[in-house]
């Protein structure tokens, strides 16, 4: 017993050494995986911070003017810190960008007279004075390597004057006479020469739907909020000048162009009041973000799209890049964030609404799929049709183009729009204008549009916001606009988006939506590749990729709103370039347009085209890509160097989008407009994740270097020590294992030989037994 008692105290003492390593393994374990979770995430950023820290412009971006006024991205939110920072640099902290957190603007250091507001437009314009382009061109030079070197800077973006044109036709207007009623010449709201040709919104206004509770910002040149016309409507909350720093967003009377931004504004929230007209929302409030009067930069931008964005819920936008046929450009990085930051938590949760002018470059043969903001996932983008619902000659054609509504068509054939004008030139009859025209004009009726549908049901998604366009939206010009039915039953046109906006329909059908499902999306990426881009029209260079079911479920994306098609490439003359995606179900769209006028060498730096063709298709299949070059052989061959295809999309079924456009027709008939509508709580939107530090992420890596190397270490010295107690415990296992055996066998011979009596032996054979009976 002694041997035993012996041999379990060993036992015991072997277990303990065992189960130390079992511990010491799973240390190693844990302590590989923390390494290497580390590594990931510290691998890029160690990356990142080894390249330069500075934002590029895209190489397909033409030259613009500098300036000494830089956007950074600070790790800190410390108001002291970040002028401490400025001042490290030998700059000037400008402010936060708009409503973006940790996003801030250093300009150089102004002359000691300086007096004023330290808006972007007034410190470059005092640095213009101060300098001459040469000297800032040295100076952008030595600041940006300070910024490369400062550890507290994540990156930063040059700020250069930016190129965005006013999207509105000018003439040499003869005299007219304006002695009618100027309401009953706004024929885009009731029209007896063309019938049918209007926005049918009259029956809307009986119901007493006038934009009540929505304010719309109209994103300009300024806004004559004092004019009688729009003065009792005018949101001073919502207001600011971005270019003077100020709350009095007023137009800069010196410019006679001035009155851009003011005519807007009449066509959505014009007063019925005998001044002039009306607009589409006349209940609506109107604010004014007076941005194009001065230097524009991709902060101000972003400035612009989140200014108040609590208060304001549509921005109204008919200005863009220039429409020469050439040019490719839209939102920056910031203005891009600013963007997204709108949609995610404007107007409460719902997303602001970002409403947008396709451009005015159609007779220079441009497509709206080169512009940025036309082309963005968040906007709604509005074409042009005149008053016979035709495409005017300046419209642009684009797949990522939402819907139409009216505007000016060929001079002298079709009617201008009638709206407010600004009081500060003599050229404005009463405050009126008959002569207000281009895709400018569109947009903004587009705007009031979407203020009555707010009216009804406040709680509707920037998302809700486009498929109701998309489901509501008639055919226009049925002949020649080459409509394509997708496999959803929707009607899409390069010339006119889903169709002509209808305020009767869209009214209706927001009153009885619900909100859609939360957005999801599926991606498939080709980087570093080198694809030789054929030559010939006929033979263009195609790529594909197969979505599976599988893909699809896994990504709860059941049916599609929009595309984009993401490229790198290099080609000598990008103008002879055309890009086209087909859907599996066979829905093809042009995403981008050759260009006469576009001899650009530099090709496309990871440009995004962008189509609404699909919208309501189901994902699964094969998609393809296809690029044309129609050069005949005069420029050489182009290079795809990345592509990338992103499908957005929704986990709604097949059978419910079916279910909601049935829904939608029967609500057609107005008997829902007097019912009480559900308000939906908004969307869960996570606030933007915060960047872990580069000093924790190191901490997190040397500690799990240290758990790996002492795992090593303890598994080594097991591996190669303790060779006597690693005898003893074999000995042990197998004097243990043959004790076990032992014990079996005996306990197995005793329980058979017990059996045995049990059953061969009788009790009364023992003659005892007899007087243990009760009864003897």
């Amino acid at each position: 017993m002694s041997n035993i008692e012996t041999l379990k105290t060993t036992a015991f003492k072997d277990r303990l050494c065992c189960m130390k390593y079992v511990t010491l393994v799973r240390v190693l374990c844990l302590g590989s995986v923390v390494f290497l979770a580390a590594y990931i995430l510290t691998g890029e950023t160690w990356g990142r911070q080894q390249q330069e820290k500075k934002i590029p412009d895209p190489a397909h971006k033409k030259t613009s003017e500098n300036s000494l006024i830089w956007a950074v991205h600070i790790k800190t939110h410390d108001k002291d810190n970040i002028d401490r920072i400025a001042s490290d640099l030998d700059l000037i902290n400008l402010g936060q960008v708009g409503e973006l957190h940790h996003h801030y603007l250093f300009a150089h250091k102004l002359h000691r007279n300086f007096s004023g507001s330290k808006t972007v437009s007034t410190v470059h314009l005092h640095h213009l004075k101060l300098h001459s382009g040469q000297k800032i061109a040295k100076k952008v030079e030595e600041t940006e390597n300070k910024l490369v070197k400062h550890e507290d800077i994540e990156w930063f973006s040059h700020q250069k004057l930016l190129s965005r044109g006013k999207r509105f036709l000018t003439y040499d207007l003869p005299f007219m006479d304006f002695e009618d009623p100027f309401y009953r010449k706004q024929w885009h709201l009731t029209n007896t020469y063309e019938l049918g040709m209007d926005i049918n919104v009259t029956g809307v206004w009986k119901h007493n739907i006038t934009g009540s509770g929505v304010t719309v910002a109209v994103v300009d040149d300024g806004l004559e909020w004092n004019n009688p016309d729009l003065l009792e409507n005018y949101n001073k909350e919502g207001s600011y000048d971005l270019n003077n720093g100020d709350r009095d967003p007023s137009p800069n009377t010196k410019n006679q162009k001035n009155h851009h931004g003011t005519r807007c504004a009449g066509e959505i929230s014009a007063i019925p009041n005998k001044v002039c007209g009306v607009g589409v929302a006349f209940r609506s409030k109107i604010s004014g973000l007076k941005l194009l009067d001065g230097p524009l930069t991709d902060s101000m931008e972003a400035d612009a799209f989140t200014k108040f964005f609590q208060i304001n819920d549509i921005y109204s936008c008919s200005w863009g890049p220039d429409d020469d046929g050439k040019t490719v450009d839209g939102p920056h990085v910031l203005a891009a964030a600013g963007m997204k930051h709108g949609i995610d938590f404007g107007r409460g949760g719902y997303g602001s609404i970002y409403v947008v002018a396709s451009g005015n470059g159609g007779h220079e043969g441009d497509n709206c799929n080169y512009d940025g903001y036309a082309n963005s996932l968040y906007t709604v983008t509005i074409g042009a049709v005149d008053e016979t619902g035709h495409m005017p000659y300046y419209s642009e054609e684009c797949a990522s183009m939402l819907a139409v509504t009216f505007s000016s068509g060929s001079w002298g054939q079709t009617r201008d729009i009638v709206t407010t004008d600004w009081l500060a030139h003599k050229e404005s009859v009463r405050g009126c204008t008959e002569h207000h025209s281009g895709t400018s004009a569109a947009a903004p009726i587009a705007a009031g549009l979407i203020a009555l549908m707010l009216d009804v049901q406040p709680c509707l998604t920037w998302r809700d916001i486009q498929y109701l366009i998309a489901l509501t939206a008639l055919k226009v010009d049925i002949d020649v606009a080459h409509w394509q039915k997708n496999g959803a039953g929707l009607w899409h046109s390069h010339k006119h988006g889903f169709g002509l906006m209808n305020a009767w329909r869209l009214v209706n059908a927001a009153k009885v939506w619900d909100q859609v499902p939360w957005q999801t999306s599926l991606e498939y990426s080709k980087k570093k590749v080198s694809i030789p881009i054929t030559k010939g029209r006929s033979n263009p260079l195609q790529l594909t990729y197969t979505v599976t079911e599988s893909n699809a479920n896994g990504f709860d994306l059941y049916i599609l709103e929009t595309v984009q098609v993401t490229l790198t490439l290099d080609h000598p003359c990008r103008g002879f370039l055309d890009f086209r995606v087909k859907s599996p179900h066979g829905t093809m769209s042009v995403i981008g347009a050759s260009r006469p006028h576009d001899d650009s060498p530099n090709g496309f730096d990871k440009w995004t085209f962008s189509t609404v063709r699909c919208w309501g298709e189901s994902p699964i299949g094969e998609w393809t890509i296809f690029i044309r070059d129609s050069d005949n052989g005069k420029y050489g061959m182009g290079t795809l160097r990345s592509w990338t295809l992103k499908l957005f999309g929704t986990p709604m079924a097949p059978k419910e989008f079916k279910r909601r456009k049935n829904l939608v027709n029967e609500a057609l008939h107005g008997g829902f407009l007097n019912s009480t509508s559900r308000c939906i709580p908004p969307p869960v939107t996570s606030k933007p994740d915060e960047i872990m530090s580069v000093r924790i992420l190191k901490v997190i890596c040397m500690t799990g270097a240290l758990c790996f190397l002492f795992a090593v270490y303890e598994s080594f010295e097991y591996l190669f020590c303790y060779n006597d107690e690693k005898k003893e415990q074999t000995k042990y296992m197998k004097l243990m294992k043959r004790h076990d055996w032992l014990r079996a066998f005996f306990k197995t011979q005793q329980s058979e030989t017990t059996d045995y009596l049990n059953e061969k032996i009788s009790l009364s054979t023992f003659p005892f037994t007899s007087d243990l009976r009760p009864d003897g």
